[in-house]
Protein backbone atom coordinates (compact mmCIF):
# COMPACT_ATOMS: atom_id res chain seq x y z
CA UNK A 1 0.00 0.00 0.00
CA UNK A 2 1.25 3.53 -0.70
CA UNK A 3 0.54 5.76 2.23
CA UNK A 4 0.08 8.96 1.26
CA UNK A 5 -0.57 12.46 3.14
CA UNK A 6 -3.29 14.80 1.30
CA UNK A 7 -4.66 17.95 2.08
CA UNK A 8 -8.44 18.16 1.98
CA UNK A 9 -10.13 21.67 1.55
CA UNK A 10 -12.47 22.46 3.21
CA UNK A 11 -13.85 25.86 1.80
CA UNK A 12 -16.19 24.99 -0.73
CA UNK A 13 -17.94 22.34 2.16
CA UNK A 14 -21.03 24.30 3.33
CA UNK A 15 -21.43 25.35 6.87
CA UNK A 16 -22.79 22.94 9.64
CA UNK A 17 -26.06 23.93 10.83
CA UNK A 18 -25.86 24.09 14.82
CA UNK A 19 -29.15 21.31 14.99
CA UNK A 20 -30.22 19.88 18.22
CA UNK A 21 -28.86 16.35 18.53
CA UNK A 22 -30.47 13.39 18.66
CA UNK A 23 -30.98 10.75 22.04
CA UNK A 24 -28.41 9.65 24.13
CA UNK A 25 -29.01 5.89 22.96
CA UNK A 26 -28.53 4.78 19.54
CA UNK A 27 -30.53 2.15 18.42
CA UNK A 28 -28.07 -0.69 17.34
CA UNK A 29 -29.53 -2.32 14.32
CA UNK A 30 -30.12 -0.11 11.07
CA UNK A 31 -33.55 -0.89 9.31
CA UNK A 32 -33.07 -1.13 5.32
CA UNK A 33 -33.08 1.96 3.28
CA UNK A 34 -34.93 3.01 0.12
CA UNK A 35 -32.36 5.33 -1.00
CA UNK A 36 -30.45 5.02 -3.69
CA UNK A 37 -27.17 5.47 -1.34
CA UNK A 38 -24.70 2.48 -0.99
CA UNK A 39 -22.88 4.39 1.94
CA UNK A 40 -24.87 3.41 5.23
CA UNK A 41 -22.79 5.52 7.72
CA UNK A 42 -22.42 5.96 11.31
CA UNK A 43 -20.33 7.61 13.92
CA UNK A 44 -18.98 5.50 17.65
CA UNK A 45 -18.15 8.39 19.77
CA UNK A 46 -15.58 8.43 22.54
CA UNK A 47 -16.96 9.17 26.29
CA UNK A 48 -17.88 12.43 25.40
CA UNK A 49 -21.19 11.93 23.82
CA UNK A 50 -22.93 13.58 20.77
CA UNK A 51 -24.32 15.95 23.34
CA UNK A 52 -21.00 17.25 24.35
CA UNK A 53 -21.24 20.67 22.84
CA UNK A 54 -18.21 20.13 21.30
CA UNK A 55 -16.19 17.61 19.45
CA UNK A 56 -18.43 14.14 19.45
CA UNK A 57 -21.46 16.77 18.73
CA UNK A 58 -19.94 18.81 15.60
CA UNK A 59 -19.04 15.08 14.26
CA UNK A 60 -22.58 14.20 14.66
CA UNK A 61 -24.09 17.00 13.27
CA UNK A 62 -21.67 16.63 10.08
CA UNK A 63 -23.57 13.02 9.66
CA UNK A 64 -26.75 14.29 10.10
CA UNK A 65 -26.45 16.96 7.31
CA UNK A 66 -24.65 14.62 4.85
CA UNK A 67 -27.08 11.62 6.07
CA UNK A 68 -29.89 14.31 5.40
CA UNK A 69 -28.47 15.42 1.97
CA UNK A 70 -28.33 11.90 0.78
CA UNK A 71 -32.55 11.09 1.29
CA UNK A 72 -31.34 9.29 4.34
CA UNK A 73 -33.11 9.40 8.62
CA UNK A 74 -31.63 8.43 11.86
CA UNK A 75 -31.93 4.47 12.06
CA UNK A 76 -32.38 4.42 8.38
CA UNK A 77 -28.94 5.03 6.78
CA UNK A 78 -27.35 6.65 9.39
CA UNK A 79 -26.44 6.96 13.16
CA UNK A 80 -24.12 6.96 16.20
CA UNK A 81 -23.21 4.89 18.82
CA UNK A 82 -22.46 6.54 21.94
CA UNK A 83 -19.55 4.82 24.26
CA UNK A 84 -19.89 5.00 27.79
CA UNK A 85 -16.38 4.03 28.68
CA UNK A 86 -13.58 2.48 26.49
CA UNK A 87 -14.53 -1.04 26.82
CA UNK A 88 -17.50 0.23 24.36
CA UNK A 89 -15.35 0.89 21.42
CA UNK A 90 -14.74 -2.30 19.96
CA UNK A 91 -18.64 -3.28 21.08
CA UNK A 92 -19.80 -0.41 19.12
CA UNK A 93 -17.75 -0.77 16.21
CA UNK A 94 -18.71 -4.17 15.91
CA UNK A 95 -22.47 -3.29 16.36
CA UNK A 96 -22.38 -0.72 13.40
CA UNK A 97 -21.30 -3.41 10.91
CA UNK A 98 -23.65 -5.98 11.86
CA UNK A 99 -26.48 -3.20 11.77
CA UNK A 100 -26.09 -2.60 7.67
CA UNK A 101 -23.22 0.41 8.37
CA UNK A 102 -20.31 0.15 6.06
CA UNK A 103 -18.48 3.46 6.75
CA UNK A 104 -17.68 3.58 10.27
CA UNK A 105 -16.15 7.09 12.22
CA UNK A 106 -14.36 6.63 15.17
CA UNK A 107 -14.22 10.04 16.91
CA UNK A 108 -11.29 10.83 18.57
CA UNK A 109 -7.91 9.41 19.08
CA UNK A 110 -8.99 6.98 22.00
CA UNK A 111 -10.42 4.92 19.12
CA UNK A 112 -6.98 4.39 17.42
CA UNK A 113 -6.54 0.79 18.71
CA UNK A 114 -10.25 -0.29 18.36
CA UNK A 115 -10.00 0.32 14.71
CA UNK A 116 -6.74 -1.31 14.48
CA UNK A 117 -8.35 -4.48 15.48
CA UNK A 118 -11.87 -4.81 13.74
CA UNK A 119 -10.32 -2.73 10.50
CA UNK A 120 -8.57 -5.86 9.31
CA UNK A 121 -11.61 -8.16 10.01
CA UNK A 122 -13.78 -6.29 8.03
CA UNK A 123 -12.29 -5.20 5.18
CA UNK A 124 -15.52 -4.45 2.84
CA UNK A 125 -16.07 -1.90 5.70
CA UNK A 126 -14.80 1.79 5.09
CA UNK A 127 -13.27 3.05 8.71
CA UNK A 128 -12.44 6.59 9.36
CA UNK A 129 -9.94 7.59 12.55
CA UNK A 130 -10.41 10.84 13.54
CA UNK A 131 -7.72 12.89 15.21
CA UNK A 132 -4.57 9.57 15.12
CA UNK A 133 -3.36 6.95 12.09
CA UNK A 134 -4.19 3.64 11.54
CA UNK A 135 -1.23 2.82 9.32
CA UNK A 136 -1.00 -0.14 6.73
CA UNK A 137 -4.85 -0.76 6.37
CA UNK A 138 -6.41 0.17 2.94
CA UNK A 139 -9.70 0.33 4.76
CA UNK A 140 -8.75 2.92 6.93
CA UNK A 141 -8.62 6.64 6.35
CA UNK A 142 -6.96 8.62 9.00
CA UNK A 143 -8.05 12.24 9.31
CA UNK A 144 -6.39 15.02 11.65
CA UNK A 145 -6.19 18.71 12.29
CA UNK A 146 -3.92 21.30 12.61
CA UNK A 147 -5.12 22.10 15.96
CA UNK A 148 -1.87 23.64 17.03
CA UNK A 149 -2.47 26.55 14.68
CA UNK A 150 -6.36 27.64 15.49
CA UNK A 151 -4.44 27.70 19.35
CA UNK A 152 -1.68 29.55 18.23
CA UNK A 153 -4.21 32.59 17.44
CA UNK A 154 -6.56 31.80 20.59
CA UNK A 155 -3.23 32.24 22.60
CA UNK A 156 -2.47 35.81 20.70
CA UNK A 157 -6.57 36.77 21.60
CA UNK A 158 -5.75 35.67 25.05
CA UNK A 159 -2.49 37.71 25.79
CA UNK A 160 -4.04 40.67 23.95
CA UNK A 161 -7.17 40.62 26.30
CA UNK A 162 -5.49 39.57 29.77
CA UNK A 163 -6.09 42.34 32.27
CA UNK A 164 -4.22 40.36 35.17
CA UNK A 165 -1.15 39.06 32.81
CA UNK A 166 -2.08 35.82 33.66
CA UNK A 167 -4.33 32.62 32.05
CA UNK A 168 -5.31 29.08 32.44
CA UNK A 169 -5.20 26.43 29.47
CA UNK A 170 -7.24 23.33 30.72
CA UNK A 171 -6.59 20.00 28.40
CA UNK A 172 -8.51 16.44 28.71
CA UNK A 173 -6.48 13.71 28.43
CA UNK A 174 -2.69 14.07 28.01
CA UNK A 175 -1.74 12.72 24.38
CA UNK A 176 -0.47 14.06 20.73
CA UNK A 177 -3.67 15.32 20.22
CA UNK A 178 -4.18 18.07 23.13
CA UNK A 179 0.12 18.51 22.87
CA UNK A 180 -0.99 20.38 19.84
CA UNK A 181 -3.56 22.62 21.89
CA UNK A 182 -1.17 23.37 24.43
CA UNK A 183 2.07 23.67 22.35
CA UNK A 184 0.37 26.28 20.19
CA UNK A 185 -1.97 28.42 22.75
CA UNK A 186 1.33 28.51 24.93
CA UNK A 187 3.72 29.71 21.54
CA UNK A 188 0.86 32.37 20.89
CA UNK A 189 0.99 33.85 24.72
CA UNK A 190 4.35 34.22 24.48
CA UNK A 191 4.29 35.65 20.92
CA UNK A 192 3.22 38.65 22.57
CA UNK A 193 4.26 38.90 25.62
CA UNK A 194 6.58 36.11 27.27
CA UNK A 195 5.96 37.64 30.97
CA UNK A 196 2.26 36.27 30.78
CA UNK A 197 1.55 33.34 33.09
CA UNK A 198 0.09 30.34 31.69
CA UNK A 199 -1.22 28.03 34.34
CA UNK A 200 -1.44 24.45 32.23
CA UNK A 201 -3.99 21.55 34.11
CA UNK A 202 -5.35 18.34 32.67
CA UNK A 203 -8.32 16.84 33.88
CA UNK A 204 -7.26 13.18 32.89
CA UNK A 205 -10.84 12.77 30.99
CA UNK A 206 -12.93 14.02 28.57
CA UNK A 207 -16.09 13.86 30.27
CA UNK A 208 -15.61 14.59 33.64
CA UNK A 209 -17.58 18.10 34.17
CA UNK A 210 -17.21 18.21 37.79
CA UNK A 211 -13.20 18.17 37.61
CA UNK A 212 -12.81 20.58 34.58
CA UNK A 213 -15.26 23.38 37.12
CA UNK A 214 -12.76 22.19 40.23
CA UNK A 215 -9.78 23.33 37.75
CA UNK A 216 -10.90 25.84 36.39
CA UNK A 217 -12.17 27.83 39.76
CA UNK A 218 -9.01 27.40 41.09
CA UNK A 219 -7.36 29.01 37.78
CA UNK A 220 -9.51 31.81 38.40
CA UNK A 221 -9.39 32.35 41.81
CA UNK A 222 -5.54 32.20 41.81
CA UNK A 223 -6.18 35.13 39.72
CA UNK A 224 -6.30 33.91 36.02
CA UNK A 225 -8.99 35.96 33.85
CA UNK A 226 -9.04 33.83 30.30
CA UNK A 227 -9.12 30.02 30.30
CA UNK A 228 -8.93 27.96 27.24
CA UNK A 229 -9.85 24.44 27.52
CA UNK A 230 -9.25 21.61 25.25
CA UNK A 231 -11.00 19.27 27.16
CA UNK A 232 -14.25 17.90 25.34
CA UNK A 233 -17.33 17.42 27.80
CA UNK A 234 -14.82 18.26 30.31
CA UNK A 235 -14.88 22.00 29.57
CA UNK A 236 -18.46 21.79 30.20
CA UNK A 237 -17.40 22.54 33.95
CA UNK A 238 -15.17 25.07 32.70
CA UNK A 239 -18.14 26.97 31.29
CA UNK A 240 -19.82 26.34 34.92
CA UNK A 241 -17.14 27.67 36.52
CA UNK A 242 -16.51 30.59 34.32
CA UNK A 243 -20.29 31.36 34.83
CA UNK A 244 -20.52 31.42 38.70
CA UNK A 245 -17.79 33.74 38.94
CA UNK A 246 -18.98 35.93 36.19
CA UNK A 247 -22.30 36.16 38.19
CA UNK A 248 -20.62 37.67 41.42
CA UNK A 249 -18.89 40.24 39.57
CA UNK A 250 -19.66 42.98 37.79
CA UNK A 251 -19.93 42.80 33.97
CA UNK A 252 -16.70 44.79 33.53
CA UNK A 253 -14.67 42.83 35.68
CA UNK A 254 -15.77 39.46 33.62
CA UNK A 255 -13.29 36.54 33.43
CA UNK A 256 -13.12 34.87 29.99
CA UNK A 257 -13.12 31.24 28.46
CA UNK A 258 -11.77 29.99 25.14
CA UNK A 259 -14.09 27.25 23.21
CA UNK A 260 -13.01 24.62 21.59
CA UNK A 261 -13.54 22.54 18.51
CA UNK A 262 -16.77 24.68 17.07
CA UNK A 263 -18.43 28.09 18.25
CA UNK A 264 -18.92 27.81 22.01
CA UNK A 265 -20.38 31.21 22.39
CA UNK A 266 -23.79 30.21 23.41
CA UNK A 267 -22.30 28.33 26.34
CA UNK A 268 -21.29 32.01 27.72
CA UNK A 269 -24.70 34.16 28.39
CA UNK A 270 -25.02 34.81 31.74
CA UNK A 271 -26.18 37.66 33.98
CA UNK A 272 -23.63 39.85 35.88
CA UNK A 273 -23.55 40.92 39.50
CA UNK A 274 -24.71 44.45 38.38
CA UNK A 275 -27.84 42.83 36.40
CA UNK A 276 -26.51 43.38 32.74
CA UNK A 277 -26.89 40.51 30.11
CA UNK A 278 -23.54 39.64 28.73
CA UNK A 279 -21.17 36.59 27.51
CA UNK A 280 -17.74 35.04 28.98
CA UNK A 281 -16.59 33.59 25.62
CA UNK A 282 -13.66 35.64 24.04
CA UNK A 283 -13.48 33.54 20.97
CA UNK A 284 -13.44 30.01 19.93
CA UNK A 285 -10.84 27.56 18.36
CA UNK A 286 -12.89 26.24 15.35
CA UNK A 287 -12.41 22.59 14.34
CA UNK A 288 -13.80 21.49 11.18
CA UNK A 289 -14.82 17.76 12.24
CA UNK A 290 -18.58 18.01 11.08
CA UNK A 291 -17.77 19.30 7.71
CA UNK A 292 -15.08 16.66 7.31
CA UNK A 293 -16.74 13.94 8.16
CA UNK A 294 -19.61 15.21 5.34
CA UNK A 295 -16.68 15.50 3.21
CA UNK A 296 -15.45 11.78 3.86
CA UNK A 297 -18.92 10.35 3.45
CA UNK A 298 -19.45 12.25 0.05
CA UNK A 299 -16.70 10.51 -1.23
CA UNK A 300 -17.37 7.54 -0.30
CA UNK A 301 -20.87 7.72 -1.51
CA UNK A 302 -18.69 8.89 -4.89
CA UNK A 303 -16.82 6.07 -4.60
CA UNK A 304 -13.94 8.21 -4.06
CA UNK A 305 -13.08 6.73 -0.60
CA UNK A 306 -9.50 7.92 0.52
CA UNK A 307 -8.78 4.41 1.82
CA UNK A 308 -5.09 4.21 3.26
CA UNK A 309 -4.52 8.13 3.35
CA UNK A 310 -3.52 10.06 6.07
CA UNK A 311 -5.71 13.60 5.36
CA UNK A 312 -4.98 16.47 7.51
CA UNK A 313 -7.63 19.49 7.76
CA UNK A 314 -5.23 22.67 8.04
CA UNK A 315 -5.76 26.80 8.84
CA UNK A 316 -4.93 27.11 4.66
CA UNK A 317 -8.03 25.19 3.68
CA UNK A 318 -10.28 26.42 6.79
CA UNK A 319 -10.22 22.92 8.64
CA UNK A 320 -9.14 25.23 11.37
CA UNK A 321 -9.93 28.77 12.46
CA UNK A 322 -10.69 31.16 15.36
CA UNK A 323 -14.18 32.33 15.96
CA UNK A 324 -13.88 36.32 17.18
CA UNK A 325 -16.25 36.44 19.54
CA UNK A 326 -15.76 39.56 21.46
CA UNK A 327 -12.43 40.61 20.83
CA UNK A 328 -11.24 43.64 21.17
CA UNK A 329 -10.37 45.30 18.24
CA UNK A 330 -7.03 45.32 19.08
CA UNK A 331 -7.11 41.76 19.26
CA UNK A 332 -8.44 40.86 16.37
CA UNK A 333 -5.90 42.70 14.37
CA UNK A 334 -2.83 40.75 16.07
CA UNK A 335 -4.99 37.72 15.12
CA UNK A 336 -5.53 38.49 12.01
CA UNK A 337 -1.94 39.37 11.57
CA UNK A 338 -0.57 36.47 12.54
CA UNK A 339 -2.78 34.47 10.79
CA UNK A 340 -1.42 35.94 7.81
CA UNK A 341 2.25 35.04 8.99
CA UNK A 342 1.61 31.51 9.70
CA UNK A 343 -0.26 30.86 6.06
CA UNK A 344 3.00 32.82 4.43
CA UNK A 345 5.47 30.59 6.49
CA UNK A 346 7.01 32.94 8.47
CA UNK A 347 5.50 31.35 11.52
CA UNK A 348 6.15 27.63 12.62
CA UNK A 349 3.82 26.81 15.02
CA UNK A 350 4.90 24.14 16.93
CA UNK A 351 2.99 20.90 17.86
CA UNK A 352 4.32 19.95 21.29
CA UNK A 353 5.01 21.31 24.14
Amino acid sequence: MNKKFVGLGLASVAALSLAACGSRTAKNDSSSSDSASSIKAAIVTDIGGVDDRSFNQSAWEGLQEWGKDAGLSKGNGYDYFQSASESDYITNLDSAVSGGYNLVFGIGFALESAIKEVAPNNPDTHYVIVDSVVADEDNVVSVGFADHEASYLAGVAAAKSTKTKQVGFVGGMKSDVIDRFEAGFVAGVKSVDESIKIDIQYAGSFGDAAKGQTIAAAQYAAGADIIFHASGGTGNGVFAAAKAENETRNEADKVWVIGVDRDQSAEGAYTSKDGKESNFVLASTLKQVGAAVKDIATKAENGEFPGGEIVRYTLADKGVELAETNLSDDAAKAVADAKQAILDGKIEVPEKP
